[in-house]
């Protein structure tokens, strides 16, 4: 133990000033299982940041679990490249089921190299190498592989109609964003612009994410999305869709660009695909296979285990049809977050989809700040989403803000989130927005004397969907219920059908079983009392 509680200590002296996460989530995982965390202090904590969307089923899933053992077990290479093995085989098969119709038909793999960076580069090179054409045209508001879009995108020569141009999703957008009006402008000007003259030279590809993540879970409208794919299909360019965050299940489709109907030509995937494990791969239609092998990306593009995690994850997904429960949960929530603009005028939006979400939170002043943090690297972020991270760890809830929109909260729980899970989840983030709102001079939209326990109506159905009745300890540790449930149930904030008032493990969760009279809240449990006193936070009795 006193290993892991000198870490925080020593990790500034030992790793780069570059560090992001320790910053503002100053704790020491030790164990996790579905949505919890729990620190090397003992605190549990509910992890709504799921390691920046990776994880699909959250902490160590035992799916998950069960085929990583699997493959160590049998001794199989943990790295080919991408040469041919049973498990390669296993994930592209199960990928194949997943994608979008039009494009499976005629759907090709490439592997690269495990970060959103590679994958996004990977796509580039192949729409260059079928089409000749070297310029790529992305949109303002995106973030494609973390890194500053005009130092990626353009190509080696200029000619195409422009580098970025203004998506309807970007706060900033000059054609407005509120309205059918803005979307209709906004496309008709991309067309117009690519049909301007006949010696503007097209470009290599399209860039586009279906849902704008670290620019604050903003999501495209679906009719911009159609009129774009009509423009690349009207003047042959390749439409390239960055599935990267908003891929396997998150946003209430198994793929975000399916609520649009749009059938793309790439396919950009990272991220949850792996399982929780590093992997990165772009889909392509047959007709942009390059006439010669392209460089290869990196010598981790055939990590077995991360195969097979993923061929796991995929699998249960599509088979529990977690997609459509993440639409149902991610629906409430943002209607619960959004009954919250009455009582506190620093929110300014709640948008996403299915479940990812960002609650802007800002005054006229941070709405200036953030817009600048684009412009001037290290500049500090606004203070009211950073107060409310602040909160949130304080009360035992991880959220992360968004890497170019920092006056964005956001929410990517895991898609087996369970509905008490959620109400637990929304409890804890009102709580921190009271605290972070009375601290913070320039909030004083807040009707004073507000209590800070709210109480959330739990959802009716109480059971996760898509899981079996039939459980298992490992299944309920993941935040899944069974009947007659016991203890391991409730360390995920979990009960099972017929619970009477648990307490113990559950209340660290802010749970309790079925028959409550109230939320007990994250400080139910003394000792939890104990260590919100010590963070400088004392539970107001009820």
């Amino acid at each position: 133990m006193a290993v892991t509680e000198g870490n925080p200590r020593r990790q500034p002296a030992r790793e780069s000033a570059a560090r992001t996460y320790p910053r503002a989530l100053p704790i020491v995982p030790v164990r996790a299982r579905g949505l919890t965390v729990e620190g090397a202090d003992g605190r549990r904590y509910l992890d709504c940041l799921s390691g920046a969307g990776t994880l699909a089923l959250g902490h160590n899933h035992p799916v998950v679990l069960e085929v990583i053992r699997k493959v160590l077990d049998s001794g199989a290479p943990l790295n080919v490249f991408d040469l041919a093995t049973p498990v390669e085989d296993a994930f592209v098969t199960e990928l194949m089921r997943t994608l979008p119709p039009g494009l499976a038909a005629h759907a090709r793999v490439q592997f690269c190299g495990p970060s959103a960076t590679e994958a996004v580069e990977t796509a580039v090179a192949l729409v260059r190498a079928a089409t000749g054409r070297p310029d790529i045209v992305a949109f303002t508001g995106t973030e494609h592989g973390m890194r500053p879009a005009p130092s990626v995108l353009p190509g080696e020569s200029g000619g195409s109609p422009n580098t970025l141009v203004p998506a309807p999703a970007d706060p900033s957008c000059p054609f407005g964003t509120a309205d059918p009006d803005g979307t209709r402008v906004t496309a008709d000007w991309t067309g117009t612009a690519l049909s301007a003259s006949p010696t503007v030279t097209r470009p290599a590809g399209i860039l586009v994410e279906p849902v704008h993540g670290d620019c604050g879970a903003i999501p495209v409208p679906d009719a911009w999305l159609r009129a774009t794919r009509r423009n690349t299909a009207a003047h042959s360019i390749p439409l390239i869709i960055d599935e990267t965050q908003s891929g396997v299940g998150r946003t209430g489709a198994f793929w975000a660009v399916e609520h649009s109907g749009v059938q793309p030509d790439v396919m950009i995937l990272s991220e949850a695909i792996g399982g929780s494990l590093p992997l990165a791969a772009v889909i392509h239609h047959a007709d942009l296979a390059p006439r010669r092998p392209l460089a290869p990306s990196g010598p981790f593009r055939g990590n077995q285990l991360a195969l097979a995690a993923g061929t796991a994850t995929l699998a249960h997904v599509r088979e529990q049809g977690l997609a459509a429960r993440a639409a149902a949960v991610g629906s409430r929530m943002m209607s619960e977050l959004r009954s919250l603009t009455g009582e506190f005028s620093c929110i300014r939006g709640v948008r996403g989809r299915g479940l990812m979400i960002g609650v802007e939170l800002a005054d006229d002043t941070e709405v200036a700040a953030a817009r600048a943090v684009r412009k001037q690297a290290g500049a500090p972020r606004p203070g009211l989403a950073a107060a409310v991270q602040r909160e949130c760890l304080r009360r035992g809830l991880i959220v992360g803000l968004a890497q170019r929109q920092p006056t964005v909260v956001r929410l990517l729980p895991p898609l087996t989130i369970s509905d008490e899970q959620a109400s637990a989840v929304l409890d804890r983030l009102a709580d921190a927005l009271t605290a972070a709102c009375r601290a913070h001079p320039e909030e004083r939209g807040r009707p004073s004397g507000r209590s800070e326990r709210r109480t959330y109506a739990p959802h009716p159905d109480r059971t996760e969907h898509g899981d079996d009745g039939g459980r298992t300890d490992d299944a309920v540790r993941d935040g899944r219920t069974g009947t007659g449930r016991t203890d391991d149930a409730v360390r995920d904030g979990r009960t099972g059908t017929g619970r009477t008032g648990r307490t113990d493990d559950a209340v660290r969760d802010g749970r309790t079983g079925t028959g409550r009279t109230g939320r007990t809240g994250h400080a139910g449990h003394p000792d939890n009392a104990r260590q919100a006193d010590r963070a400088g936070h004392t539970e107001r009795p009820r």
